[in-house]
């Protein structure tokens, strides 16, 4: 009797152990835009640079296993939604990665919240999904609408640039941008002589920068990103309109475009961003492992956020012992975000990251040393002043008194 006790007693405890040294399975979803215009700022980069943040998680924690599968939303709403409840409901996906576009963002927010899984969201930038639209499933990491206009639009206001015209984008991600680089222009003293929204995406801006240059306004503030970006900056140049003394102002302008543009076309632009490729050791290093895969390509700031979300998300998850959404949104909360891309930073209770964003410029011919040195850094943001105060946002999840 004593012998069979004893047998029982070891067999729970082999059982306990097993138990508490099983590995954890998570699986991850890059829904990105593969084939429209973002996919050169998000597109395949960001499936590599989840991938990397999985390797690099296996040096550091134990107990976690990571697979990573991906989807083309093609920027449509509905699609990524669709994407994303199929994930949730049968593919066992338990937290989506970059949501490039904001209407897609919003849209999969919505689905994610209803299905209590996680999304990080690197590519999308309506400061909404942490303000109005905020949710407890969502966490917005990179960069957002707020962030690019108090840097761009502040800082242009106060070098002279104190009148100003919108080419937006006709959707969430260009109202928004528009919206809150008004605001940040006229807090500085500035004036918006008016808007003109385009079809998104769009090939010919003839018609809508002639409305711009007519306007007379100082600066012509690009509320749009990716190839209406890229186009937008050739077509002005070829209608002499930086030439004639108006200034063009990217909000949101990305490495990628950059290398579209080619320097000739983009020197001189002022941009916004959270992360550059060439700022210290940290980020040179990475971004060579990424290049390496990418075709020597160098990371956006968008394939720089989802490396660093997907990390924080492995971190939580071996910290738990458990991928329960709940405690892991918790836990990411609780715990100091760290990574070689973005360095020290937090993540706030309406789900936006914390971390410093930097005022640069794009270089001259005859200052790059080779492909991809496009920046000089002209001035850095604090974390704690990079992105909208806390009780500013009208997130819901904030207590405020």
């Amino acid at each position: 009797m004593k012998l069979k006790l004893l047998m029982v007693a070891a067999s729970a405890l082999l059982a306990t152990c097993s138990v508490a040294n099983a590995e954890i399975s998570v699986k991850i979803g890059v829904l990105t835009d593969k084939s429209g215009t973002y996919s050169d700022l998000a597109g395949q980069g960001s499936v590599v640079a989840a991938e990397l943040a999985i390797e690099d998680f296996k040096k550091i924690g134990q107990g976690v296993k990571a697979d990573v599968i991906s989807a083309d939303h093609q920027n449509k709403g509905d699609i990524a939604s669709n994407i994303a409840r199929q994930w949730y409901d049968t593919e066992g996906v338990d937290m989506v990665a970059d949501l490039v576009t904001s209407t897609t963002a919003l849209a999969v927010s919505e689905i994610t919240r209803e299905k209590n899984k996680i999304a990080m969201v690197s590519g999308a930038a309506s400061s909404d999904l942490t303000g109005p639209k905020c949710n407890a499933n969502t966490l917005h990491w990179t960069y957002d609408t707020w962030q690019l206009a108090n840097g761009t639009g502040s800082s242009l206001v106060k070098t002279g640039g104190d009148t100003w015209f919108f080419l937006t984008a006709d959707y969430a991600f260009g109202h928004a941008l528009e919206r809150d680089t008004g605001a940040a222009v006229k807090a500085a003293n500035g004036k918006v002589l008016g808007s003109v929204r385009h079809p998104f995406p769009a090939q010919d801006f003839s018609s809508f920068l002639l409305q711009a240059q007519g306007s007379g306004a100082k600066v012509i503030g690009l509320a749009n990103a990716g190839s209406d970006t890229i186009n937008s900056i050739k077509q002005a140049s070829e209608f002499g309109i930086t030439q004639a003394g108006q200034n063009l102002a990217g909000l949101l302008v990305f490495l990628s475009d950059v290398h579209a543009l080619g320097l000739n076309t983009a020197q001189g632009l002022v941009v916004t961003t959270s992360f550059y490729w060439d700022t210290n050791d940290e980020t040179r290093a990475w971004s060579k492992r990424f290049g390496e895969r990418m075709g020597g390509k160098m990371p956006t700031m968008v394939h720089a956020g989802v490396y660093s979300s997907v990390l924080h998300y492995l971190k939580a998850v071996a910290e738990l012992k458990d991928k329960d959404t709940a405690k892991v949104v918790a836990k990411m909360k609780e715990m100091p975000t760290d990574d070689p891309v973005f360095g020290k930073g937090t993540l706030r209770a309406d789900g936006r990251k914390i971390h410093p964003s930097y005022l640069v410029q794009v270089k001259k011919p005859e200052e790059s040393k080779g492909p991809y040195d496009y920046y000089k850094i002209l001035a850095t943001t604090p974390a704690e002043q990079a992105f909208r105060p806390l009780k500013d946002g009208g997130c819901p999840l904030v207590k405020t008194n």
